[in-house]
């Protein structure tokens, strides 16, 4: 099968099969050999790893997943393109297609059928309204996961990398960070997709941690603070966990930030997680 990553040949199969771009799936296919190249190799892909594909699309990059693994499994939304990978995917054996939204998928069923239960590799191109609630979905749920390679919004990749103080820093940064080390490994402009997009994107690797670097007794209150001091940006930590729904009272805040040696004007954005999960452990005491 000739490369879909050479923009004639992504054409020509869209054209034969009257394929429409869906807005709602936020469809954008890689038409760049080289980027496709960079995120395999990100990746890290190897003969003895199981991938799992999220919107395979017409299987640009399934194809070159399929050459470097041993398995993939692709997840694909949208019903009119999986006569298309049908024809895309014809050569390899093993890929498997599943037609289904990723959010309802059972992943930790997949992964126990195809790789043992054994830790996967989940690789991606993502549409921008999806990127968080897929990401946090992997690291949130029970499945084994070794790492995500996933392209998206430049804006969100930085997001998911920066550290306090910095303008984008918030409670994505500190989700992505708490699970896995964030690596931005490609930036990729508008004109490697089809349709365009109108802002660049990166590609960013997440290492799942071995270990978690922080110790937090209740790592959901933690992130319930942590969304409730990013939701008022420009106020005090103090003002943001009092109306943040927590059941918190400003003298409990308080006593808790004098422990941790911390003035009451203190923002959130300055806090680091190691912060947070200190702040977390005394507030649940």
């Amino acid at each position: 099968m000739a490369s879909l990553g050479i923009p004639g040949n992504t054409i020509e199969i869209l054209q034969k099969y009257h394929f429409n771009f869906q807005k709602k799936f936020g469809q954008n296919f890689l038409i760049d050999t080289s980027v496709l190249e960079r995120i395999i190799s990100a990746a890290d892909i190897s003969e003895e790893d199981c991938v799992l594909e999220i919107g395979p699309g017409i299987g640009t990059m399934t194809q070159y997943l399929a050459e470097s693994a041993r398995e993939v499994i692709a997840v694909e939304i949208d019903k009119n393109l999986i006569p298309i990978l049908g024809e895309t995917l014809a050569a390899y054996n093993n890929v498997t297609v599943i037609n289904d939204d990723i959010l309802k998928v059972d992943i930790e069923a997949l992964v126990e059928k195809h790789n043992g239960g054994r830790p996967i590799k989940v690789v991606a191109n993502l549409p921008y309204y999806i990127t968080t609630p897929i990401i946090m979905g992997l690291f949130e749920s029970k499945v084994p996961l070794e790492s995500i390679t996933i392209m998206v919004q430049k804006e969100v990749a930085d997001r998911m990398q920066v550290g306090p103080g910095t303008k984008d820093y918030g409670a994505l940064s500190l989700a992505v960070q708490y699970y896995a080390h964030p690596e931005i490994v490609a930036n990729v402009p508008p004109n490697c997709f089809m349709p365009r997009p109108n802002v660049g994107s990166a590609v960013i690797r997440l290492t799942r941690h071995k270990e978690k670097p922080v110790d937090v007794k209740d790592a959901e209150f933690m992130f319930a603070l942590i969304r409730a001091s990013f939701n008022q940006r420009r106020k005090t930590l103090v003002n943001g966990l009092l109306h943040g729904g927590l059941g918190l009272t400003k003298e409990e805040i308080l006593d808790a930030l004098i422990q941790m040696g911390e003035k009451e004007t203190v923002r959130g954005e300055t806090f680091t997680l190691e912060k947070f999960a200190l702040l977390s452990n005394i507030l649940k005491k």
